[in-house]
């Protein structure tokens, strides 16, 4: 439906609404808002556009609930000459054009909304009525009317400027929703229970210094953080996908330093800060205003174009330079490349084997619960998770992924009480599978993007 239109259809489109105006009118009795969008140029309609139409609808009829003003009847067109709507709403005309006037002039979106306010004898109400200026320009802010006779701008002028409002406007937005969509991420992974030898809402694991309340402070510390990590991605989508990774690991730093505040010293989510951290800027560099929430495969694909090369390059530095933590040891002595290699590789891991045993748990009836900590046990049995390695050695990992294979064959959802007690015997062993937590946390977050967020 994106494509050029003439001006015979524009001008068909506009009598065929101001026909069926009058029919509404004749009918109903009551005012009519009539809402177009404001587009410059041959293209009228696309998904941007249709984007930011839903938005002003939506921000019409929430302004009429506001005011207790009912919706008698709603209509909308969604044509190539562009998108529209009337409605036929109970209230007074001037109180309605009031309403449509602050919708207009309230942000840079607003500039795009085209609201008529016709009364019930067909009268057009106009802001000077209400002793209001006419609307700016689009491009420069004086009176639009002068710009427009004079034709003062371009109409590529007119389309630029057009794409920049919707981006502006909806960029900051969705960033909001999709690190929101990483904090509840976050947080189901703590609070789904019960998780073998991890912290969730019936104990702490395997884990003395921390409880649940512990990691709820930390990921709300860290939610200015996913909004940072989102906005850099859309930022510097245009450079180089190494660059977005290197300013992005400034910022992981900074939040490692305010959970290290919300939880008093405890580290409670220095690896989801790296993995997740990394997902939400490769959604970010992912994003358009057409295709807000970008495919799971397309976002484990871009952490691994991110990452790659500083990986390789952190690698070779600890093989050459001495081991100052467990995971550096791990790596020098047995080859584990932990969550850095799995964000190299693209986050295999949940690609392969999280995402899919998440979606197929959910496809089955499952809880997002339930899904959450099949998912977790899968993990456990394929991956080789470095914290089980630092805290079991090759025995405890490997006595960790047969229980949770076992209880997972072919592919069973275990039962409450199953997990209860494996959930003891790792507890028991001082067993924690935090890599995995951290995995199922970003596969958490790709199926809540995958809903639409």
């Amino acid at each position: 439906m994106e494509r050029q239109v003439q001006l015979a259809e524009v001008l068909m489109a506009r009598d065929a609404r101001a026909q069926r105006q009058r029919e509404l009118l004749a009918e109903f009795g009551l005012p009519l808002v009539s809402f177009c969008m404001n587009i410059a140029g041959p293209v009228k309609n696309g998904p941007a556009i249709r984007r930011g139409f839903a938005e002003g609808l939506a921000q019409l009829q929430e302004a009429l609930r506001g005011a207790r003003m009912e919706v008698a009847h709603r209509e909308q067109v969604n044509a190539p000459a562009g998108c529209e709507a009337l409605l036929a709403v109970r209230g007074d005309a001037r109180a309605l054009k009031r309403i449509c006037v602050e919708l207009e002039d309230e942000d840079a979106l607003g500039r795009l909304f085209d609201l008529d306010v016709i009364s019930p004898s067909g009268e057009k109400l106009d802001r000077e009525q209400f002793g209001l200026p006419p609307r700016p320009c689009l491009v420069c802010g004086l009176p639009g009317k002068g710009c427009a006779s004079r034709r003062t701008h371009s109409v590529a002028e007119l389309q630029a400027r057009t794409r920049a409002i919707l981006r502006d406007y909806f960029s900051a937005r969705d960033a909001e929703r999709i690190a929101a969509q990483a904090l509840r991420a976050l947080l189901y992974e703590v609070c789904a229970t019960p998780k073998p030898g991890l912290v969730d809402r019936a104990n702490r694991g395997s884990h003395a210094d921390m409880d649940i309340f512990t990691f709820v402070d930390s990921a709300a510390a860290l939610l200015p953080y996913l909004r940072r990590a989102v906005a850099l991605g859309q930022e510097t989508a245009g450079e180089e996908a190494s660059e977005t990774f290197r300013r992005l690991r400034r910022e992981g730093l900074r939040a490692e330093r305010e959970m290290f505040d919300a939880t008093r010293g405890v580290n409670t989510h220095k690896g989801a800060i790296f993995s997740l951290g990394t997902a939400c800027a490769a959604a970010g560099r992912l994003w358009t205003v057409e295709r807000p929430f970008a495919e799971a495969e397309a976002i484990l694909a871009e952490c691994s174009r991110m990452s790659a090369e500083a990986v390789e390059g952190d690698l070779s530095a600890i093989r050459s330079g001495e081991a100052d933590t467990a995971g550096q040891r791990l790596y020098r002595e047995l080859g584990l490349r932990g969550i850095r290699g799995e964000l190299a590789d693209g986050l295999p891991s949940v690609a392969d084997v999280a995402l899919p045993a998440l979606r197929e748990a959910l496809s089955r009836g499952a809880t997002l619960e339930r899904a959450g900590c099949y998912a977790l046990l899968r993990l456990i049995a394929r991956v080789g998770d470095t914290n089980l390695h630092a805290r079991g050695g090759a025995g405890g990992q490997r006595w960790a992924a047969e229980a949770a294979a076992k209880l997972t064959d072919g592919g069973r959802i275990p039962g409450e009480a199953e997990l209860q007690a494996l959930d003891a015997e790792f507890i028991a062993r001082n067993l924690s599978p935090g890599g995995c937590a951290d995995l199922l946390a970003i596969a958490y977050f790709l199926r809540f993007l995958e809903g639409g967020a």
